[in-house]
């Protein structure tokens, strides 16, 4: 096999990391801190994928690096206002939080038909992403790729810098690491857990538009990776940032290389299998939360 194709294929690998790590990284954080299952994620991720649209029809393509920070304040005032109306109340309740959630995705789901069809749409890119990086013969890299990788390279660093240099990051980690302590020494437990619901959501906006890039959006838009965000989380230890990119490049990487050689199906099963059994050798996936 030509040495492009390689190159190719680990280009694509990274790219699918990238995507899964965008999605992924505001369900890290969620979970990780508050132990809540958000079924309405994927539903987030189309709220941001229908502002890019939005943007795109008002202001025309070349609004869509606009679209990235608005889609992060619609997304993340939608979660919070869910996190204070409705999953404040169910601390502790499980499956209550889990079916709350599902509701809450159908909700946005049925608003997105009523207010734009069940039809899915195309958001046009601005010209600067099409075409694509000329590299050697039979390897040409999209630039829409190369944005959404940078994008997330983007969104990592911005988040290590909030949890390392905020006060609102420190408290963050204060919570996940030993809530009660936390709330002993002051920290207000519950508005850090609206910020950090409202952070993760917004996180979900923004892979909405990356994912706009990538083809067709519809309301069941976020449903297409939820799984697959979860499988990431869970992976790379709950809450952990360094966990949740190396297991976001190891999935990525992995399903592009079994892809190679059979189906994306099969790709996935034996993706999942290897998951499965990673988890029996360190049910605290790659990286453990330290607890003090």
């Amino acid at each position: 096999m030509h040495v492009a194709t390689y190159l190719l294929q680990a280009f694509n690998g990274v790219s699918v990391a990238s995507i899964l790590l965008l999605v992924a990284l505001g369900l890290a954080f969620s979970f990780g801190l508050m132990n809540v299952i958000n079924m309405a994620h994927g539903e987030l991720i189309m709220v941001g994928a229908y502002v890019a649209y939005l943007f795109g029809l008002v202001a025309g393509p070349a609004s869509f690096p606009f679209a990235i920070p608005a889609a992060f304040l619609v997304a993340g005032a939608i979660g919070y206002v869910v996190e204070v109306a409705l999953i404040r109340h169910l601390y502790g309740r499980p499956l209550d939080t889990l079916l709350a959630t599902w509701g809450v995705g159908l909700v946005l789901q049925q608003l997105a038909r009523s207010i734009f069809g069940a039809p899915n749409v195309q958001v046009t890119a601005p010209s600067w992403l099409n075409g694509g990086l000329y590299v050697v013969d039979g390897l040409l890299l999209p630039y829409k790729r190369l944005f959404i990788i940078g994008l997330v390279a983007a969104c990592v660093v911005a988040i290590y810098l909030y949890l390392a240099r905020t006060v609102a990051g420190r408290r963050l980690r204060a919570v996940m690491q030993n809530r009660s302590m936390a709330a002993a020494l002051g920290v207000p437990t519950r508005r850090v857990d609206a910020l950090t619901f409202a952070l993760g959501s917004g996180l979900a906006g923004v892979a909405g538009c990356a994912l706009a890039l990538m083809g067709p959006i519809g309301p069941a838009l976020g449903t297409y990776y939820i799984v697959d965000a979860f499988m990431v989380v869970i992976l790379g230890g709950v809450g952990q940032l360094a966990g949740t990119v190396a297991a976001a490049l190891l999935i990525g990487v992995f399903n592009t290389a079994f892809e190679l050689g059979s189906t994306a199906s099969l790709g996935k099963v034996f993706v999942l299998v290897l998951i499965v059994a990673f988890l029996q050798w360190k049910p605290r996936g790659l990286v453990a939360l330290r607890a003090r």
